[in-house]
C-alpha cells in the first residue's frame, strides 16, 4: 500500500518536491541546447524553474541536467533567484533514468514528487498547485487537453491503418505528480523490464495506477523545434499584453 493512503487522516499538507527533467540532448534543435536558449530574454529553463519557485504547493525543486551543463545551471538558479532549488544532479542514460536519480535526491520528508520538462517554460504556479492538489488526493495527477487534429494510426509504407475518436484522446502535459513511493517503484519497474515509456504516467500506468487527468493549459507548450521558441515569445508577449 502506497503511502499517500496514510496521509488520508494527516493534518499535514503534503510536501511535494518538483523533479526537472533536463538532461535531453535537444536534437530537433539544431545543435543548440534549447533549455539555455534565451526567451524573450530569459533562458528557457530559468522561466520553467520560476514558475515552480512562485508554486505554493512545492518545498523543493531538484534539478537533472547532462553533466556539462551542471555548473552553468547552478549558477543560473543563483542568478535568477531560484531559492527552492536544492539540488543539481547529473541525469542517466534516458529520461526515466534521469527523473529517478532526480527522486531518489529529494528529502526524506517529501510526498508527492512532480515531474516537469524543463522545456515547458510557459507552465504556470496556478497548474502547478492544482494538479498537485489533485495528487494529494488520489496519488497520481496530470494535466491534459483535448486533441484538436485528427489523428491516425499509420503501417508499412505511411499508409492509414485506423483513424482513432478524438473524442477520447488528450494530450498529456506537466507537471505530472505522483505520491514519492509509487512514482520510484514504477521508474524502477520501467528502468528493469526496458519499457518503452515516454512519459511518467505511462510508467506508473504499467504498475495498475490509474491517473487523474486535470483540465491542462494549452499555453504550456514544450519547446522541442525552433518553431516553438517563436510560438513561445508570441504567448508572453500577448500574456503582458493582458496584464
Amino acid at each position: 500500500m502506497f503511502s499517500w493512503l496514510k496521509k488520508v487522516n494527516s493534518a499535514r499538507w503534503p510536501r511535494c518536491a518538483a523533479l526537472v527533467a533536463a538532461a535531453g540532448s535537444s536534437s530537433r534543435m539544431g545543435g543548440i541546447n534549447k533549455l539555455l536558449e534565451p526567451l524573450e530574454g530569459v533562458p528557457v529553463l530559468i522561466r520553467t524553474l520560476t514558475a515552480l519557485q512562485m508554486a505554493q504547493r512545492v518545498e523543493e525543486i531538484i534539478v537533472a541536467t547532462r553533466e556539462e551543463d551542471l555548473v552553468e545551471i547552478s549558477r543560473l538558479c543563483r542568478d535568477y533567484g531560484i531559492t527552492k532549488c536544492t539540488k543539481v544532479v547529473r541525469g542517466g542514460e534516458s529520461r526515466v533514468h534521469s527523473v529517478l536519480l532526480a527522486a531518489l535526491e529529494a528529502g526524506e520528508d517529501i510526498d508527492l514528487l512532480a515531474v516537469q520538462d524543463g522545456a515547458r517554460p510557459l507552465v504556470t504556479p496556478e497548474l502547478i498547485d492544482r494538479t498537485i492538489a489533485a495528487a494529494a488526493k488520489c496519488g497520481a495527477a496530470a494535466p491534459a487537453v483535448p486533441v484538436k487534429d485528427t489523428i491516425k494510426s499509420v503501417g508499412q509504407g505511411n499508409t492509414v491503418t485506423q483513424t482513432l475518436d478524438r473524442s477520447v484522446l488528450r494530450a498529456v502535459q506537466t507537471p505530472q505528480v505522483f505520491d514519492g513511493a509509487l512514482l520510484k517503484a514504477a521508474l524502477q519497474n520501467a528502468l528493469e523490464h526496458q519499457l518503452p515509456i515516454t512519459d511518467d504516467c505511462s510508467a506508473v500506468e504499467q504498475l495498475g495506477k490509474a491517473v487523474l487527468l486535470v483540465e491542462g493549459d494549452e499555453e504550456n507548450l514544450k519547446i522541442t523545434t525552433p518553431i516553438d521558441l517563436v510560438l513561445a515569445a508570441a504567448i508572453l508577449k500577448d500574456r503582458e499584453e493582458r496584464t
